[in-house]
């Protein structure tokens, strides 16, 4: 599993993590998804990402559960604050409950989950005095253009924004016109969710979907690690991708540790074009 530099500190991360929106949280499917994340873990996807919106705090549990017993320095753990909790109070409490959920004494990164009514300038607080407090390493956004960036920078002080999580995917590459190259010049890593779409992955049979199969069977991959590996392609480029399944888990994993040749990537750009986003403009 590649791993890279996380925002402008330096922090080292693997570019492919673990998602768990939509998590199974009980029977058959609930003990398969506990193994899975174990699985990805094992297999260097440590990189877990999770919301106190998933389940209402029950994936958080569920997550604690599952890396019971992993030396917690293996872990990059994840999580985000909703926005109508987001006053300086309630992003402090959110960050407490979902720590306990978790029975951890630290998160490796708090964001907040997407632009609230609380004023930004509040949570920023709130977020940059939590890493003072040691209750987390790392702070970012999700779902922010390009100026509620700006913004959100602006009131910090003593921390620094170290990714935006946002929703990229073969069909949504709008972030590639102007969001990602501001990242990159700010040292803002880019968290790809959902990175295979909802319901929307090429079929294998159209035009766009035969590409990523010839590509792939060039390298001996998949289709959808080939999509992951464009995905991460960028050096402050990351992604994570839910799989309850062990099989899927480890079809993801190998994603990691090859590149694409320019003219593959090239392909993929002809198949699947840029087009502008609601995050693309700004």
């Amino acid at each position: 599993m590649i791993r890279k530099p996380f925002g402008s500190n330096g922090a080292d991360l693997p570019e492919i993590g673990q998602g768990t929106w939509d998590l199974p949280e009980s029977g058959l499917r609930l003990e398969e998804a506990r193994r899975s994340l174990r699985r990805g873990i094992e297999l260097g996807m440590t990189h877990v990402d999770m919301a106190e919106m998933y389940g209402g705090g029950r994936v958080e549990e569920i997550v604690g559960q599952a890396i019971a017993g992993i030396p917690r320095e293996r872990l990059f753990l994840a999580s985000k604050v909703l926005p109508g909790n987001a006053s300086y109070a309630g992003t402090v409490r959110a960050c407490e409950s979902s720590l306990r959920r978790l029975q951890t004494e630290y998160l490796d990164l708090y964001l907040l989950h997407w632009p609230g009514a609380h004023p930004l300038e509040e949570t920023m607080g709130a977020l940059e005095g939590l890493v003072e407090q040691g209750k987390t390493r790392y702070i970012g956004v999700s779902n922010f253009d390009v100026d509620q960036l700006r913004t959100a920078a602006s009131y910090l002080r003593r921390a620094e924004l170290a990714c935006d999580q946002l929703l990229y995917h073969l069909h949504e590459r709008g972030i590639e016109r102007h969001l990602m190259p501001y990242c990159a010049l700010h040292g803002i890593a880019v968290v790809a969710y959902t990175p295979f779409g909802r319901g929307r992955f090429p079929r294998k049979a159209a035009a766009a979907g035969g590409v990523l199969s010839r590509i792939g069977e060039r390298y001996g991959k998949t289709p959808r690690q080939v999509i992951l590996n464009f995905l991460t392609r960028e050096p402050h480029a990351f992604a994570v991708s839910k799989a309850s399944r062990v099989e899927h888990v480890e079809e993801n994993a190998g994603a990691a540790g090859w590149r694409l040749e320019a003219g593959d990537v090239a392909e993929i750009d002809a198949a699947f074009p840029v087009r502008d986003g609601p995050l693309a403009t700004l």
